[in-house]
């Protein structure tokens, strides 16, 4: 395998690259995320995961570059990082007792080609109390994560079921990543 750059500054990013066992430096991509009047979750989120792919490669045009991006969506409401305490209490009044899905785009672009998936999760939240809210938010957990939530943390005390990939909630599919990166060495290997 080439050298992989992943576009990313998040940590859980970080820790599942790692466990497919692939050499990787992480740059992360600058690049303004917000969705478009008119623009579908699934639109936007396999856009952000290519916006960033694309940006890291221009420095790094030799070198393969994964981009991803998570989208928690209710409905068809895209629930981004909460603002504050409120903006975060009404996001989990809308995700307690109900079923949500999670989308996760991942984007690879090497000197051979251009690859995305997207995976898409459901989680099922149990019926959360105002006082679970309240304490939840006071952890700080919730702060930096979309849809205010991390299944990887605390809340996964809240997800009662859940239906696909569980790193894909967490941040990057394992199994959909790797296969992204076997098609572009099975490319490389055909050209050499």
């Amino acid at each position: 395998m080439h050298t992989l750059v992943l576009a990313s500054a998040s940590p859980r990013r970080k820790e599942l690259l790692a466990l497919l066992q692939v050499p990787f430096v992480t740059e992360p991509a600058n690049i303004a995320e917000q969705q478009v009047a008119g623009e579908s979750p699934a639109d936007y989120v396999q856009r952000l995961a290519a916006e960033k792919a694309a940006a890291v490669a221009s420095n790094h045009p030799e070198f393969g570059v994964l981009g991803s991006d998570t989208i928690v969506v209710a409905g068809d409401t895209v629930m981004e990082k909460p603002t504050d305490f409120t903006h975060f209490s009404s996001m989990m009044q809308r995700l307690s007792g109900a079923t949500h899905q999670v989308l996760t785009a991942v984007a690879l672009h090497t000197p051979v080609g251009k690859w995305q998936t997207l995976v898409t999760t459901q989680v099922t939240f149990r019926n959360l109390s105002s006082t679970d809210i309240a304490a939840y938010w006071q952890t700080g957990e919730p702060h930096d994560k979309a849809g205010g939530y991390g299944i990887q943390g605390l809340a996964g005390k809240f997800v009662s079921h859940i239906s696909g990939s569980y790193f894909a909630v967490v941040g990057l599919p394992l199994y959909e990543t790797e296969q992204l990166l076997q098609q572009w060495q099975a490319i490389t290997d055909n050209n050499q």
